[in-house]
């Protein structure tokens, strides 16, 4: 939605132009995000008036997801900032662009030093004791001008809530800043708006600790917008690689790898790598393979490969190899095993499939069953890094968007693979999956199969 706001300020020599204020619906994220460059940003958070204000980022929008309190306090704030990488590249996946990315380290202090200018002041609530009160030294050694009504330590001071926002209200404060975190910031200040008299209040997550020097901050020629997601990478891997939020990652690495590897080039490195790692591991691997084959065929009977038909690239059909992890009538039971996945969508998954041999339960926990589609990417069937091969039944039922994920040869591992494999939806499988096949590069591969380590390693989503 579009507003036209007027803004005017306790400045006589101050005067802020007629500008217009859009927030953006972002589907992927389900809700609206404002949608303008930091001044405009700021003009609308230091108007006359009261409001409410949060900053959102990926991990904001994960924790929302499961905390129906958290949500709606940022459902209830005026304002709702997009920050972080994560946020941005939500918003490009659906097609959308936002304006800035309002990065709360940099914002609050350009609001700061407009606050200081209009002569406004600004109260410090953090959480551990002292914090609040360096984040404030330091703010007004960088701040001219910057007046601190008061500070307050989120711990302690706020176990007498009442006697808390008394002082607040008492300091006459303009803006209170509160860095309690995620969620405990936003459900406090809507539980507290109405008590509150500062015209802006605002959420602000770890930047006292920031200030503070709690906390290291990329250094300030690493903040650019190129190089971001390194840092962001480096620095917040779980948040990056929460949910369906990791396929963000791959617009931003695939697009910035892209800008500097031409297509045909890029086919070459990306198959050459596949035939070094896949050649590579298959000659170190050799005897895991042997012992492999002779413990699979002393559980069960049948051999110890298991050879299928699955939709590769293009639509075309393979045969995908695995390890056989199931008895060797698997096939005519799956039919009447459908009624009971455990999987939303149309790929079917059961925790405790019946056919799976005992074997094949070690096998698939620690996801050695795939090994043997080595042998695919060194025919060239597969890559090391695509999304999963499907069944022809599968696709048969796709919808058509799901299509565009045969536009890529199918991996060994991939975004769905290492964010929780079974666990995740088919939905939000083929979201992770689109984005890689728009964003596929050589640097995200390497992340993705870094990745691989720590999902082997913990068997989330294996089974």
């Amino acid at each position: 939605m579009t507003n036209a706001v007027r803004f005017e300020t306790h400045s006589a020599t101050a005067v802020f132009p007629r500008v217009t204020l859009r927030s953006r619906h972002i589907p992927s994220l389900e809700t609206e995000l404002m949608d303008a460059p930091s001044k405009v940003a700021i003009m609308a958070l230091l108007a006359p008036g009261r409001r409410r204000a949060c900053f959102l980022n990926a991990h904001c929008v994960n924790i929302a997801r499961k905390d129906s309190a958290y949500r709606a306090a940022i459902g209830t704030a005026k304002y709702r900032l997009p920050d972080g990488v994560g946020i941005e590249l939500a918003a490009r996946m659906d097609g959308l662009h936002l304006a800035e990315n309002l990065n709360g380290t940099d914002f609050i202090p350009k609001l700061l030093e407009k606050a200081a200018k209009m002569g406004k002041s600004v109260f410090l609530l953090g959480a551990k004791p002292g914090t609040a009160q360096l984040a404030a030294h330091r703010l007004q050694n960088d701040i001219p001008g910057l007046q601190i009504a008061g500070t307050a330590n989120g711990y302690g001071d706020m176990s007498n809530e009442a006697a808390l926002i008394t002082r607040i209200n008492e300091s006459n404060a303009d803006i209170l800043l509160v860095a309690l975190g995620v969620p405990h910031q936003e459900t406090w200040l809507a539980r507290h708006a109405q008590a509150l008299t500062p015209s802006l209040l605002m959420g602000v997550g770890a930047f006292f600790d920031f200030y503070a020097g709690n906390v290291r901050r990329a250094p300030k020629p690493v903040r650019t917008a190129k190089l971001e997601w390194v840092w962001r990478l480096a620095m917040e891997p779980r948040r990056m690689a929460r949910r369906y939020l990791l396929g963000n990652m791959t617009f931003l690495v695939g697009s910035f790898m892209r800008s500097r590897l031409l297509p045909s080039k890029m086919r070459i490195a990306r198959r050459a790598m596949d035939l070094a790692i896949s050649g590579g591991a298959l000659l170190a691997l050799s005897p895991v393979f042997l012992t492999l084959t002779a413990l699979i065929k002393l559980d069960s009977k049948g051999p110890a490969f298991f050879s299928q038909t699955r939709i590769g690239k293009d639509g075309q059909p393979f045969q995908v190899l695995k390890f056989r992890s199931m008895h060797t009538d698997a096939e005519k039971r799956r039919t009447a095993l459908l009624a009971h996945s455990e999987r939303d969508g149309i790929c079917f998954k059961h925790k405790n499939d019946p056919r799976i041999t005992r074997m094949g339960k070690l096998l698939r926990r620690a996801s050695l069953d795939e090994l043997p589609q080595l042998i695919n990417v060194l025919r060239g069937d597969m890559s090391i890094v695509g999304p999963r091969p499907a069944l022809p039944s599968e696709v048969a039922q796709y919808p058509k968007r799901a299509l565009k994920r045969l536009s890529v040869k199918p991996g060994i591992t991939g975004i769905w693979q290492v964010s929780g494999r079974a666990d995740i939806g088919f939905d939000k499988m083929i979201d992770m999956d689109l984005a890689y096949t728009r964003s596929h590069s050589i640097l995200l591969d390497i992340i993705l199969i870094c990745l691989t380590f720590r999902a082997v390693i913990t068997g989330r989503g294996a089974y």
